[in-house]
């Protein structure tokens, strides 16, 4: 796998000139940021301090945003921080790869003591200032505030790899808003030159060693939380892929990649910090089912065996908690009121999740997930082949492979009342990667056509949802209903359920098989 050889723009990032005593430094961070868990903290600290006992210094900051938070909402992050004895005026902004980041700096002429207010016109002039003039601009009036600080002890030290040479910061500190503290301790891998491999190859190395996890979520982001009192980010839901069509296939599935990776690696980051909702959950299940259809959309899931294999397995370990809430959980509360309704007293008895099913943190936190979400950064980080003469055009090549997914599902649904429950439930496996290998091929073909296939795709994927999550009950159910009488009643209402969905699921799968494709 090739890499992005940033050498020679990491070598020469700083880019300063004078202005109104200061200094500017243009440039892009490329890191990652990791998680670490207590009993591993004093370990960590004194392997990143080495045996020359690298530099310790205190970091104090204060981050600025408008009322409404423009900034925040923008992916800005603006600072002033005091560096030993220096204040420094940093402006970030979130990048694309979930690795790199643009970033400004303005060394200030500031006394040591409080924090000088921040000024954004010191960051005129650079890539990112123009995202911060353009936030501002949208808020009248654009005031400027103090909205939460950090106070950070960081010890750091540099490692040269094979692939270039990174430095090891581990902070330690407080976030602080409104009178609240958020605990800080994480290791962050920078890199200073060479390739973006470099900060993977450590970051592999260091997570083994230490039982680390990653973290997408930025100071800044924590600290916005924080201010706002809140503890969990949303969910991160799907974005949109566009494609073009002089792409080659290996530049069209490093695009889709990136859109995995930001869904699958924002909800994991989540789940990992142990504070998230169950649609973290179903959102990170759904990025990861998106991921295994590009594999299969490229050809690529043996090439890149450590995706689709880790994929898979992180997919099915996370399934029992998601039955749990959005199947088990909903249906107890139905058969609980149906009880009642024919005047019945006992409760629907409970059914509980598998004996081995693992937390879904503890499953994201693990060397198996770490390991995946790492090889989807390198993947992502590899510099794709461009088209070549003689190579099909993509828009042609993806149009065959979904043609062969689609008579699959077109097969299946024109005998659908004929289908067992074991073969309805792939029809629903099949009827996903459909509809999320056309949400990726999408961009190459006529908008009106793509709407009038994927509306009755997704309303059949929809309507196959319900059937499939009342199958599950039903098997759970029958299972318990040898030793529990009660349970009887609920396989009986169950039983009763299945055949009204399968009847109403017929006009959803006729509807879907006359679509027509929109890629003929």
């Amino acid at each position: 796998m090739s890499s992005i050889d940033v050498s020679e723009r990491v070598a020469a990032r700083f880019i300063k000139f004078a202005g109104r005593a200061c200094h500017h430094a243009a440039m892009h961070e490329i890191e990652l940021k990791f998680q670490v868990p207590a009993e591993r903290r004093a370990a960590l600290r004194l392997a990143v301090a080495g045996r020359q006992k690298g530099p310790r210094v205190r970091l104090q900051a204060a981050y600025f945003d408008t009322v409404d938070r423009a900034l925040a909402t923008s992916g800005l992050a603006l600072r002033v921080r005091r560096e030993g004895r220096r204040w420094v005026q940093t402006l970030k902004g979130s990048g694309s790869d979930g690795m790199t980041r643009a970033e400004h700096n303005v060394a200030l002429d500031a006394p040591a003591g409080e924090a000088p207010p921040a000024d954004p016109t010191l960051h005129d002039g650079s890539a990112v200032g123009e995202r911060l003039r353009a936030a501002l601009a949208a808020v009248a009036p654009p005031r400027l505030a103090c909205v939460y600080r950090t106070d950070i002890w960081r010890t750091t030290r540099r490692l040269r790899t094979r692939s270039g040479v990174v430095e090891l910061a581990y902070d330690e500190g407080v976030i602080e808003a409104g009178g609240q503290r958020l605990p800080v301790c994480e290791l962050e891998i920078e890199l200073l030159s060479g390739s973006p491999s470099a900060v993977i190859e450590t970051a592999r190395s260091w997570v083994a060693r230490h039982g680390l996890w990653l973290d997408t979520r930025s100071k800044a982001e924590r600290g916005d939380l924080l201010a706002r009192a809140e503890s969990v980010a949303p969910p991160r839901n799907q974005q949109a892929v566009v494609l073009s069509r002089d792409m080659s296939a290996a530049q069209a599935l490093r695009r889709v990649l990136l859109s995995c990776l930001d869904q699958v690696s924002v909800n994991a980051s989540q789940i990992a910090s142990g504070s998230y909702e169950a649609e973290h959950v179903h959102q990170l299940r759904v990025g990861l089912r998106r991921l295994r259809t590009a594999l299969r959309l490229f050809d690529a899931d043996t090439t890149l065996a450590d995706l689709a294999e880790p994929a898979a397995a992180l997919f099915r370990q996370l399934g029992p908690a998601r039955d749990r809430v959005a199947v088990v959980q909903p249906l107890e509360r139905e058969l609980s009121g149906a009880l009642a309704a024919v005047g019945l007293a006992f409760e629907a008895p409970a059914l509980a999740a598998p004996g081995d099913a693992a937390e879904p943190a503890a499953l994201v936190r693990t060397a198996a997930a770490q390991s995946l979400l790492l090889a989807l950064f390198a993947h992502t980080q590899a510099e794709p082949a461009p088209a070549v003469d003689g190579e099909l055009p993509l828009r042609d090549e993806l149009a065959r492979r979904l043609n062969r997914w689609h008579r699959s599902v077109v097969a299946d649904a024109a005998r659908f009342a004929e289908l067992d429950d074991a073969a309805r439930h792939t029809l629903r496996k099949r009827a996903k990667h459909l509809r999320y290998g056309s949400e990726f091929a999408a961009s190459l073909f006529a908008r009106r056509r793509v709407r009038r296939m994927l509306k009755p795709l997704r309303a059949l994927q929809d309507r196959l949802g319900v059937l499939i999550d009342v199958l599950i009950a039903l098997a759970a159910y029958r299972e318990r209903s040898a030793s529990d009488p009660h349970a009887l009643f609920a396989v009986g209402w169950l039983a009763a359920r299945r055949e009204a969905l399968l009847r109403e699921s017929l006009p959803d799968v006729t509807a879907f098989a006359r679509a027509s494709r929109f890629w003929k």
